[in-house]
């Protein structure tokens, strides 16, 4: 299969090693839609009530594990929507996420939101994500 991703930066904007303005995916390949995803475990567990870098964490780590069941990886994600609940601190939750995005090197398209609250009050955030792979 053949598959190009193009991580689009124009002059005139910031360049940044957390995100990326525009993705191009062109090619043979699989467009995986990841929906949104929260803090809890196999068991359906809350993971760090209270804490925004544990709660990212582990979404973080459901995101992996669902592109792994894809035979995808984190290179392959193209965009990221991340929703914060209103008074969580973005730096610390968008920091946690990008220990899972590699080098930075071609960083994924990033949304980041306030909202008022998710489904379940101890939810802190929720991250749904594209990605494209060759397959």
């Amino acid at each position: 299969m053949n598959k190009q991703i193009q991580h689009i930066n124009p002059d005139g904007m910031i360049k940044s090693p957390a995100f990326s303005q525009a993705i191009i995916t062109q090619g043979n390949g699989t467009t995986i839609y990841i929906g949104g995803q929260n803090a809890v475990n196999e068991q359906g567990a809350l993971i760090g009530k209270g804490d925004i870098e544990q709660q990212t964490e582990q979404v973080m780590k459901n995101i992996l594990l669902v592109l792994s069941a894809c035979n995808a990886t984190f290179q392959d994600v193209v965009k990221l929507n991340i929703y914060l609940v209103q008074g969580q601190d973005a730096r610390i939750a968008f920091g946690t996420a990008k220990k899972f995005m590699g080098d930075g090197t071609n960083p994924p398209v990033v949304t980041v939101l306030m909202v008022a609250g998710l489904v379940n009050p101890d939810w802190l955030l929720e991250i749904d994500a594209i990605a494209f792979t060759g397959q």
